[in-house]
């Protein structure tokens, strides 16, 4: 059962794959140790530049020779107005004057032809530096780069929120598909449906997706243990994606004071906001969403407001203060451990294979 079309695919020896994390929580130890464990180790390279994603891959090929991929975020146009940036500021200025922040009210904006160009860059050292796997949030790149990975017999790994964006995938000439419930921490992967319609719990979600592609599907989205594995599997998905689970372990590059709020968090603890980014994420609610909720329909889209909100974040942590950080988690986190990756997956085999057991009885 936890060996499948996927599984031989990815020529990995469990159905688990670590989620590619964006922001220094996918280091090559992290990625590394789930692909050592069993799993698919997945660099979230979704913000760094292809000089440090080439790095990233050379480092991680140094310590383990099993499968790993990279995750990349695909650009979509966006606008942005003086006046949307100026009321942005008005409302996060009080909250840099708390932190000893300069106010700010020029800021160098993202431009959607250089995020385009560096997408680009980064999909010539997946291909250069042959990574087997490569997945896709925010949407499926063109018909030319899927053709061009495609001929580097890189396999592709798309992301949806609903049966329309899966069914997508599968046309697209996508691989493997990984259907996000709305149980998931961090930011949302929909891209046809709108925000509320793409709100689909991931019991709900998996049969109607399997029903409707005949690619493999891979449930994210509040999975901790072998309980939410075999869950998926008898669902019909044919492996999982994790995570908050991976994000507290010890392997993990996520800072100490958000390893913590997770593993403080009770499962009602976690909301959707777009105040740090632009992009509606799930996280665990603090003085910043609480601050800023009001304010939200007014913010740019992303990734504007994600550049807006980056000295807030990046001081926060340096401060070790929770109360303005991104602390992006999914509904699971009394399930969350401070253990190693190893044993992490050892335990969801473990249980897994003890819970197929019991039903072969």
């Amino acid at each position: 059962m936890l060996n499948n079309e996927m599984t031989e695919l990815l020529k990995i020896k469990y159905p688990i794959i670590q989620a590619p994390m964006a922001g220094g929580i996918t280091t090559s130890k992290l990625v590394a140790e789930v692909s050592n464990s069993g799993g698919l180790g997945m660099i979230g390279a979704g913000y760094m530049t292809p000089v440090q994603l080439r790095e990233q891959v050379r480092e991680i090929k140094e310590l383990t020779s099993n499968p790993f991929g990279v995750n990349l975020f695909v650009p979509n146009e966006f606008k942005v107005t003086e006046n949307e940036i100026k009321s942005a500021n008005q409302f996060l200025n009080p909250i840099r004057q708390q932190l000893n922040l300069h106010l700010k009210d020029n800021f160098e904006l993202p431009d959607f032809n250089n995020v385009f160009e560096t997408f680009i860059e980064q999909i010539k050292v997946v291909m250069e530096e042959k990574v087997p796997i490569c997945s896709f949030t925010f949407g499926i790149p063109t018909s030319e780069v899927i053709a061009e990975l495609k001929q580097s017999n890189i396999i592709l790994m798309g992301t949806a929120t609903t049966v329309r964006e899966a069914v997508k995938n599968e046309k697209a000439g996508i691989d493997i598909v990984v259907v996000q419930g709305c149980e998931a921490g961090g930011h949302r992967g929909s891209f046809i449906d709108g925000d509320q319609e793409s709100l689909i719990g991931l019991i709900s979600l998996i049969p109607q997706v399997v029903d409707n592609v005949s690619i493999p599907v891979v449930a994210a989205g509040g999975i901790m243990d072998g309980r939410g594995l075999m869950a998926s599997v008898y669902l019909g998905a044919m492996g999982v994606q994790m995570g908050t689970a991976f994000l507290t372990c010890i392997e993990s590059g996520a800072h100490k004071v958000y390893k913590e709020a997770i593993l403080n968090a009770n499962e009602d603890q976690t909301v959707f906001t777009r105040s740090f980014s632009g992009k509606w994420a799930r996280g665990i609610k603090n003085k910043f969403i609480l601050e800023m909720q009001k304010h939200e329909p007014l913010f740019p889209d992303y990734p504007v407001q994600n550049t807006l909100t980056q000295d807030i974040r990046k001081t926060s942590a340096v401060q070790n203060n929770q109360d303005f950080m991104s602390l992006w988690s999914g509904q699971s986190p009394r399930l969350a451990k401070s253990q190693t990756v190893e044993s992490l997956i050892t335990n969801i085999i473990a249980e897994a294979k003890k819970l197929g057991s019991m039903e072969a009885k």
